[in-house]
């Protein structure tokens, strides 16, 4: 036998003996296991975590291969993940149920809560002007709030202001004080996790507490979400799963961004809303369940079932944009907090429109399908880049694999 056939060989052995089922009183879903080795792991990442719920029941609840690159750790169910932008939701949904209990309204002026953020302008052809509209909370809530995003002099006064070393989300926003707008409110969508940070003051003062507490006490400790945070207590960072990146050399390498961040610890000063949490992927079940469910959690409700309504469908058309899609194709637009699938077919996807959800840079994924009632969660831990020997994304084939097994 060549080197090459055994190698693979070895390699299958060593996955199928670190796919574990996590529900004792049950078989592994057999085709997803297959699809995870198959889509995931043989072409080179070191492991996964996949849950795929349904009314209530959870067919699909694997955890396969490792977590760290080296594949000296077999990964547990209970792995935590960095979710990043997995956390933008999170912090939409707190700022609903803010809404619902009469603090502001979608399209108040974020100004009118925001003092720092009065008379911000637009910097248009090198001159300052008056927005058309003002910045509202649908705009931050549907990245529409026109926060320079692309290279320009808007964006030079931006990186000026250096954000991400503010002390707290107060100390943000005050710093975004006189920072120009790069285009008028409300008129295209431009994914910015700036516009979720401001989100996250929002909630701070219009609970009266600091963003984290805010999120522990109505939905992490309601939930059950007891491995959810902007911080891993030491004791539990074993549990971290190891984020990669692909090396110029074709090998899969430790990550090491943000330079010097230390797993576990906070990625930032402050709380970040745009992507700071870390979770499992059964603490994100239970609060894709609540959404699912129209924002209630057994006898609670934990937001407005009008304002999941809302969440869950797509904004960017009545908004009348010129673009009203989140890609250059027409499959999907953006509710508030997240995406809405509204063709399947432009974009590959199958089952039914209305799918919603997000995603997280270091390659976690969660979706909710109304129709079906059903979840799919995805979780990995790999920074993807553009090298030639980058791994294939999964988002697309984890999508149509739910679909399926949702089908059945």
């Amino acid at each position: 036998m060549s080197p090459r056939p055994f190698r693979i060989l070895f390699l299958f052995a060593a996955w199928s003996a670190c796919l574990v089922a996590t529900a004792a009183d049950r078989p592994a879903h057999a085709e997803s296991g297959a699809w995870l080795r198959e889509a995931v792991l043989e072409p080179g990442y070191p492991g996964a975590r996949l849950l795929i719920a349904r009314d209530g029941a959870v067919p699909v609840d694997l955890a396969a291969g490792h977590a760290d690159i080296a594949r000296t750790r077999p990964l547990h169910p209970d792995a935590i993940y960095r979710i990043h932008s997995m956390t933008k939701p999170v912090v939409s949904a707190a700022a609903l149920r803010l809404i619902g209990e009469g603090h502001a309204g979608l399209d108040d002026p974020v100004a009118a809560h925001l003092s720092a953020l009065d008379g911000l302008q637009v910097l248009d052809g090198g001159q300052l002007r008056e927005p058309a509209r003002p910045v509202t909370v649908r705009h931050l809530l549907t990245h529409t709030a026109g926060f320079a995003v692309d290279a320009g002099p808007a964006l030079e006064q931006r990186e000026a202001a250096q954000l991400e070393r503010s002390r707290d989300l107060a100390d943000l926003v005050e710093r975004l004080h006189g920072v120009p707008l790069e285009r008028d409110p409300g008129t295209a969508f431009v994914y910015d996790g700036l516009a979720t940070d401001v989100l996250g003051r929002l909630v701070e003062v219009w609970s009266g507490q600091p963003l984290d507490a805010y999120l522990q006490a109505t939905f992490f400790e309601p939930l059950g979400m007891r491995d959810t945070g902007f911080s891993v207590p030491e004791a539990q960072r074993h549990r971290l799963v190891e984020l990669s990146r692909m090396g110029a050399d074709g090998r899969l390498a430790a990550a090491t961004e943000p330079a010097g961040h230390v797993p576990g610890t906070a990625l930032r000063p402050y709380p970040s809303a745009a992507g700071g949490l870390y979770s499992t992927a059964a603490d994100y079940l239970a609060f894709a369940r609540m959404l699912l469910a129209r924002g209630r959690h057994g006898d609670a409700e934990l937001v407005p079932a009008r304002l999941v309504d809302e969440m869950l469908r797509d904004q960017l058309a009545p908004m009348c944009l010129a673009h009203p899609w989140i890609e250059e194709g027409r499959g999907r637009g953006f509710g508030l907090g997240l995406s809405v699938l509204l063709d399947p077919a432009a974009i590959g996807r199958s089952g039914a429109p209305g799918q919603a959800g997000w995603t997280g840079s270091a390659s976690t994924y969660f979706v909710i399908d109304p129709a079906s009632g059903g979840i799919g969660i995805l979780m990995l831990q790999h920074l993807p880049g553009d090298g030639a020997h980058e791994l294939p994304r999964v988002a697309l084939p984890f999508y149509n694999h739910v679909q399926e097994v949702l089908a059945q």
